[in-house]
């Protein structure tokens, strides 16, 4: 009585692994990788929004010992690749954020809320962050410092 192992050859291998590729090549130009940079754009809206209303609210909260204020600063020129939130009475960096290369943020580059949570003199109004074909603006009320984030 022989006994056979039971096995694959390396040519049976080599053919699945070609048809494996062959599927590949088919499938791979068909994800739609647009969608993930419209998706992360709309990711960076929504933080850079939160982040606003963050600033807002740290410049209320701490507005009996910080007179100044608190800030947002885009960095990196036009169109930005980070930003950060400072203490304007300490110029410290409470918090900073990279943003995704591939989305387009372009607009203000300083915000400043004072103790009362408005927008201090000198600072910008609006925002624009887009990526493949999707547009987001956020803007800020001067006076009461609401942030409004809308797709277009």
């Amino acid at each position: 009585m022989e006994k056979r192992a039971k096995a694959y050859t390396l040519v049976e291998m080599i053919i699945v692994l070609l048809f494996l590729a062959a599927f590949a090549a088919v499938a791979i130009p068909r994800i739609n990788f647009s969608a993930i940079t419209k998706k992360k754009a709309d990711t960076l809206a929504r933080r850079i929004t939160t982040d606003l209303r963050h600033t807002r609210t740290l410049a209320v909260s701490n507005g009996a010992t910080n007179s100044v204020g608190f800030g947002l600063y885009m960095l990196g020129g036009s169109p930005y690749t980070s930003y950060e939130i400072r203490d304007l009475d300490t110029s410290s960096v409470v918090s900073s954020h990279t943003i995704t290369p591939g989305i387009s943020c372009t607009g203000g580059a300083t915000f400043k809320f004072g103790p009362f949570g408005n927008l201090l003199t000198g600072s910008d109004t609006s925002l624009t962050i887009s990526a493949e074909g999707k547009t987001y603006t956020i803007t800020i009320i001067s006076a009461t410092g609401m942030v409004k984030c809308v797709e277009s």
